[in-house]
């Protein structure tokens, strides 16, 4: 056994059972589709309407940060929303049968024009319902090997826009300024829900950095937020000195109360997007999420104006920032290397 890897916490159902019920479940609700027609239909032809106005909808995004981007992103290409263009906010109820069927139905009915899908649980909503109706993708991991797109040069079919997806290397640099942060830190926490798509790859990233600096590491898993606690427990008692964060929707959710369990038991935690760090964390160093859901307006706007998604290579994320919490580390009684915080996008006193 590696002497740097500590024993992982209990995984739940195997990753690839997991992955195999996904795709039951995809491949159950594509059959319904098709035998209800919602596929098959020219969804494109029933989307005339008043070309002055036009429509477009946004699947599950109600950060009020997120949604502020998204609409400055559309005014700066003089879509102005309630003039010349309607924005419909879809928040799909549930993956069953008849509720991929109701959202389907409600593109249709809306007469969308685009459909801006926030991350994989939603652009595989969006995949599902339509064929025809251009699908601007914002936080997708791995869009090609979910098959959402045929290459990122040349994505084919209806579906364009950014990946979410960021380099082993980011979750790299969060152990190295854990550590410029915390001297003589040996024992590495990281906190997962392992429902997110990816995490093992990241997971092993965090793994191969600390290892690299003599550090032992633990994976915790958490699937609820009444099981916050509980992990943070388990990670006090193997005597975790600092915290790695490996977001998912749940996890970004619970994040002020991560941060305050995390400034508990005096732990300095880094995540993968600034939110972490506003809420208390220690840390944040990822993608500016904000930046893609301006950037993803971009395809809306040549998408509206007649540009085809096949025709539209998808992008990387290419800005990433440093946030710091120096308010955090004072009350954890640690201080910043002056080098560190001349790095920093932003520091929050």
């Amino acid at each position: 056994m590696d002497p740097t890897r500590l024993p992982q916490a209990p995984y739940g159902p195997r990753f690839g059972d997991r992955v195999r019920q996904e795709l039951l479940m995809e491949r159950r609700t594509f059959l319904a589709l098709v035998s209800g027609g919602l596929l098959a239909a020219p969804l494109a032809a029933e989307a005339q309407q008043d070309p002055k106005v036009r429509r477009i909808a946004v699947v599950r995004v109600t950060f009020p940060a997120y949604v502020e981007a998204r609409k400055e992103g559309l005014r700066r290409l003089g879509w102005i929303e309630g003039q010349n263009i309607v924005v419909e906010t879809l928040l799909l109820g549930d993956r069953s049968d008849a509720g991929m069927q109701e959202f389907a139905r409600d593109l249709v009915r809306l007469k969308i024009e685009v459909i801006m899908a926030s991350n994989n649980i939603w652009i595989s909503a969006a995949k599902a319902a339509t064929t025809t109706i251009p699908i601007v993708m914002v936080e997708a991991d791995d869009p090609v090997g979910r098959g959402y797109v045929q290459s990122l040069a040349r994505p084919g079919g209806n579906i364009t826009g950014l990946t979410g997806s960021v380099s082993p290397d980011a979750a790299g640099k969060r152990v190295e300024f854990l550590a410029e942060c915390r001297p003589r830190l040996s024992r590495l926490g990281c906190l997962v829900d392992p429902t997110f798509p990816g995490y093992q790859t990241i997971c092993l990233a965090v793994e191969a950095a600390a290892r690299s600096r003599g550090m032992a590491t633990r994976v915790v898993e958490v699937r609820e937020a009444n099981a916050l606690a509980g992990a943070f427990a388990m990670m006090v008692k193997d005597h975790m000195q600092a915290l790695v964060v490996i977001g998912s929707r749940f996890i970004f959710n619970e994040r002020g109360r991560i941060a305050e369990l995390a400034m508990r038991h005096r732990l300095p935690a880094a995540y993968s997007w600034r939110e972490g760090a506003e809420a208390g964390g220690l840390l944040s160093y990822g993608r500016d999420i904000q930046a893609l859901w301006r950037r993803a307006a971009v395809y809306v706007d040549k998408i509206l104006k007649g540009a085809k998604p096949a025709d539209l290579p998808v992008e990387q994320p290419t800005t990433f920032e440093l946030v710091i919490n120096l308010k955090t580390a004072k009350a954890l009684g640690l201080t910043i290397p002056p080098s560190l915080l001349q790095r920093a996008e932003e520091v929050i006193q």
